[in-house]
């Protein structure tokens, strides 16, 4: 049986260079991806606000800078960005009349719509092209492992 080398934290050298090798490929594959839409001057950062509020439902300013590990005044320019452009609105919390929450405008819901299906037009024009059928399997059942890391 062979020894599997590994790194100065224990881990095993297959493991660090795979999880290289993924932070980079997706690290391109999200730049290309952005490449095939129009951000309209959207920030990196609003983009990932206007996201996180589309996937997780309204939020309040300082559960977004929670979620996104940032400081409560950048968020709060950014929602101040997004709402000037429609994208985002503010109301009362219900329950907590002191608190705003922000959601996501049909507007908003239909600026990320419009730039997802061009990038997932990209990928299957891609994917179809380059690849394989048994490639194209061969990736599906890496990106449910891949799931499954991130759902450890």
């Amino acid at each position: 049986m062979s020894e599997t080398a590994s790194t100065p934290d224990g881990v095993s050298e297959s493991a660090a260079r795979a999880a290289r090798e993924i932070r980079v490929v997706f690290s391109r594959m999200r730049r290309r991806m952005r490449e095939t839409y129009d951000p309209g001057d959207l920030t990196p950062s609003q983009m990932s606000l206007l996201s996180r509020l589309d996937k997780d439902g309204e939020a309040s300013v300082s559960d977004l800078a929670a979620a996104e590990r940032v400081r409560h005044q950048s968020v709060a320019a950014h929602v101040g960005t997004l709402v000037e452009r429609g994208l985002v609105s503010r109301r009362q919390d219900a329950d907590d009349g002191r608190r705003q929450l922000v959601f996501v405008t049909d507007s908003g819901h239909e600026f990320l719509e419009d730039r997802r299906r061009a990038g997932e037009s990209w990928l299957t024009r891609a994917l179809e092209d380059e690849c394989t059928e048994e490639e194209r399997r061969a990736l599906l059942e890496a990106v449910a492992l891949l799931e499954r890391i991130v759902r450890s």
